[in-house]
């Protein structure tokens, strides 16, 4: 059976807004949930930025259902410190709180003040954290000098069972090197289904796990509204290629997202005022093979969100 979860987007809103729509969505019918993991928003009309760790403390022990964040290790977070964090919340949650692992953008990752890397050493970076986070959770003491430098690390507190380490990937090439040492996927929505080929590439190459989908949707009373909405707050975040992962500034996306026509959204955004066409939709994506769909609303409206898609499109969901 397919779970749909809630998307808490910290770029969009604080996070004791957040805190309350994700208790509403539980008690809306959804039945998991996941946050974002930002330094920055993608724009400053979205305008916020909460730390998604700490508001996880706060998720977990206000809610029952699973809760998961993508991030990356390996520059704004050492992997000895993100192991921490992890096994801590796994710790006190047992079976419930997840992490998928991406390679970063230098949006979030710049901060730092260190070198922003090219793709393929940032994926070699993200290979060398993901076995330092396995070595400390199987409470192994950890040195390592290489992409990262890690001294003498172990982790004091640890859970009965490991947090389950995802991958986070958008195209079949990430997807399938993941297959390796992923416990599952997590990818977006993307034109042409290329989610659905990131998914069959991850299988294909022998990966594990459930696969999840974070489906980006915007409702509004209106099509029009919907697709306004979507163009305010989601634009920058739809910006094809690499450019979005290597723009430092939100200013600087602000101006990339400039040239985004509101059309050129709907392949990134499902876009209705249809509350039986976004139920259509989202059972489509399921049927892809996903065991879990953590629908995104991209518009600011949360709560009639919710409620809306708790009493009309979750029961009509396989």
């Amino acid at each position: 059976m397919v779970a749909y979860g809630f998307h808490a987007s910290h770029e969009q809103f604080g996070p004791g807004e957040l805190l309350a729509v994700l208790r509403a969505a539980e008690d809306a019918g959804f039945t998991a949930g996941m946050c974002s993991d930002h330094f920055a928003p993608w724009s400053a009309r979205q305008g916020h930025s909460g730390h998604s760790w700490a508001w996880l403390g706060s998720a977990l022990a206000l809610t029952r259902f699973p809760l998961g964040v993508v991030a990356a290790p390996g520059q704004r977070y050492h992997p000895a410190v993100f192991a921490q964090a992890a096994a801590t919340l796994a710790e006190m949650y047992p079976g419930r709180f997840w992490v998928a692992l991406g390679s970063g953008q230098a949006l979030n990752e710049h901060v730092t003040g260190d070198r922003w890397p090219p793709k393929d050493e940032r994926k070699r970076r993200l290979a060398e954290c993901v076995e330092v986070l396995r070595a400390l959770f199987d409470g192994e003491t950890v040195s390592r000098d290489g992409l990262v430098r890690v001294d003498r690390a172990k982790l004091w507190t640890l859970p009965e069972t490991p947090p389950a380490l995802l991958a986070a990937a958008t195209s079949p090439g990430t997807a399938a090197w993941a297959a390796s040492w992923a416990d599952g996927l997590i990818t977006v929505n993307g034109a042409d289904d290329a989610h659905a080929a990131a998914l069959r590439a991850y299988r294909d190459a022998g990966g594990r796990g459930p696969a999840i989908l974070q489906a980006h949707l915007s409702w509004a009373d209106t099509e029009d509204a919907a697709l306004a909405a979507a163009h305010d707050q989601w634009r920058e975040a739809a910006i094809g290629g690499d450019v979005a992962w290597e723009i430092a500034l939100p200013e600087q996306l602000e101006e990339a997202g400039r040239f985004v026509e509101p059309e050129q959204l709907r392949p990134y955004v499902h876009v209705s005022a249809d509350l039986g066409a976004h139920a259509a939709w989202l059972a489509a994506q399921a049927a892809h093979g996903f065991d879990q769909v953590m629908l995104h609303q991209v518009g600011r409206d949360q709560l009639g969100f919710v409620e809306a898609f708790g009493a009309r499109v979750l029961p009509e969901l396989p």
